[in-house]
């Protein structure tokens, strides 16, 4: 399949943060937030701080097998998780919560670029072994976030009444009719029925979530190697357990974050602040704040309380009830695996920030930080209506009513700017204004109104001029509209909103291969794919 590929910076978008931008760039305010720079001198250095913290390759290993078991497992796969007991071998890492059917489109990307930068540095480095990652936030209990999808702009929502961490929820009949509602829309399509397929293979009645995704995403990028971690498992939560044992004692990281927030603030806005102490309890279908008062441990929502001695008691029975929120989620995943590098979005680059002196009191080596690629698919007939429109890579991100308005200045044959009579106008008024002086300085107030309200007449009427002649271009105005509704649908990037169905079901797998192909790695950016299909 043939296509083109357009490389754009993120500053170019708009759709960035300041906190991003200025992390890109390098810039004095953030450098004391991270620990190593986001290129081939930072990966030298992340190496040497990884080295100094250990990690329990074995149990990892064992786990991952564990959890492959009865899988049908890319050679890759078998050979990367074998790796990770090697010392020379890392982690590329990236991190997302369990969304149902994938998502949205950037959990794809952010997969397909840490599978890139991986194969990136493997040869960059040979005696190094870099093996790609996704970790499975399959704890996290918002299904308001997690239970739809969109397909080529249909929201499709799982109506449920499960609760709690949405990795353990277990497929129902009600997720088995989405798959139906889905079948109906890209059946027909020349590879719907392949991906409809894979959907019922993989989310089978009274699956876990979390075991379906797993076998989803293994599904999609075993052949690359990927190898899908799900963290929430007790021998994982053991290795982590001396650091749960501190937060619930000492309560140091909301400390440590205050700190990190109040100097950050200063620059930027700020998102995750934390709580008093950043745990949940979590068991069976709960996941409920641990807070602690008058010397009390409390799991208000469950009717729990624990005394120092208890508790710790059951962070040594049941590990796997203690679930880290945003706050320590990242500690957790540094401590159990070989990690060198986080590969995120914005908002997750932007808390990861807010971190770095977390992880240091926690004894946790600190990745590199690197902001994931970012991706927009064009199909062959959106790509016909920017060229017919003469639109260029960098003005698709331009508002709509900016482009509609700079359409019609290019092509119609009137004039319609009114400034240089603006200008005369002006001028104009300036010659009464040295009359008056002369005659009356007090008149010049008078004559300071009759040119505010012919200027603001002369301005209505450009307004006019505009819109009578807009209406010649209506053609064009919807070909603009229907552009940037396909690219940011809801008015945000398309890879926030639509789901990956619709172009795997006309393109098949190979739109997978063609990401890859254009992703990049150490150097990310934003990217047009435009498809020729």
């Amino acid at each position: 399949m043939d296509c083109s590929t357009h490389y754009l910076p993120y500053e170019s978008t708009g759709y960035f943060s300041k906190i991003v931008q200025d992390y890109l760039q390098q810039h004095e305010n953030l450098k004391s937030y991270y620990l190593h720079e986001a290129n081939l001198a930072g990966v030298q250095s992340a190496l040497a701080e990884r080295d100094l913290h250990t990690v329990n390759r074995v149990v990892l290993a064992e786990v991952l097998t564990e959890q492959y078991q009865g899988i049908d497992t890319d050679s890759l796969v078998k050979k990367n998780i074998e790796a990770l007991l090697l010392p020379n071998a890392y982690t590329i890492t990236t991190a997302h919560q369990p969304n149902i059917f994938t998502g949205p489109l950037y959990f794809i990307y952010k997969i397909i670029h840490t599978i890139k930068l991986a194969s990136e540095l493997t040869s960059k480095f040979p005696e190094k072994k870099f093996i790609p990652v996704y970790y499975m936030g399959s704890e996290d209990a918002d299904l308001d976030e997690l239970g739809f999808v969109n397909i080529d702009g249909t929201k499709l929502v799982w109506d449920t009444t499960q609760t709690g961490a949405v990795g353990r929820m277990k497929v129902d009949k009600s997720f088995l009719t989405l798959i139906k509602s889905i079948a109906g829309q890209i059946g027909v399509l020349p590879y719907g029925n392949e991906l409809v397929a894979l959907f019922e293979s993989c989310y089978t009645l009274g699956k876990t979530i979390q075991q379906a995704t797993l076998e989803l995403v293994n599904a999609l990028f075993g052949r690359y190697g990927l190898v899908v971690l799900v963290p929430d498992h007790p021998k994982l939560k053991k290795i982590f357990a001396p650091i749960i044992a501190k937060e619930l004692t000492e309560q140091f990281s909301q400390k440590i974050v205050a700190e990190t927030i109040a100097s950050l603030q200063e620059n930027y806005k700020v998102q995750a602040a934390g709580r008093p102490i950043n745990l949940f309890y979590l068991i069976e279908d709960k996941r409920e704040r641990i807070e602690f008062n008058d010397g009390v441990y409390e799991v208000t929502a469950l009717g729990l309380q624990f005394t120092k001695e208890t508790i710790l008691q059951e962070l040594n029975n049941y590990p796997e009830r203690f679930s880290p929120n945003v706050i320590l989620r990242g500690a957790f995943q540094e401590t159990i695996l070989p990690n060198i590098i986080f590969i995120g979005g914005g908002g997750e680059l932007a808390y990861w920030l807010e971190l770095k002196n977390v992880f240091k009191a926690a004894e946790v080596a600190y990745p590199i930080l690197m902001l994931r690629n970012s991706f927009a698919l064009l199909t062959n007939k959106m790509v016909a209506k920017q060229n017919a429109l003469q639109i260029s890579d960098e003005d698709l991100f331009l508002p709509t009513h900016q482009l509609i308005k700079e359409y019609v200045e290019r092509n119609s044959a009137n004039q319609l700017s009114l400034s240089e009579d603006i200008n005369n106008a002006k001028a104009f008024y300036e010659t009464l204004h040295v009359k008056a002086q002369k005659i009356d300085a007090t008149l010049n107030d008078h004559v300071s109104a009759l040119e505010t309200s012919a200027i603001k007449k002369i301005q209505a009427l450009e307004l006019k001029f505009r819109r009578a002649e807009k209406r010649k271009f209506s053609t064009a105005e919807s070909q603009i509209t229907q552009l940037k509704g396909f690219l940011f649908p809801s008015n945000s990037l398309q890879e926030r909103h639509e789901n990956l169905a619709i172009f795997y079901s006309k393109l098949g797998p190979q739109i997978i291969d063609l990401i890859y192909k254009s992703s990049k790695g150490i150097d990310p950016s934003f990217i047009l794919i435009k498809l020729n299909q």
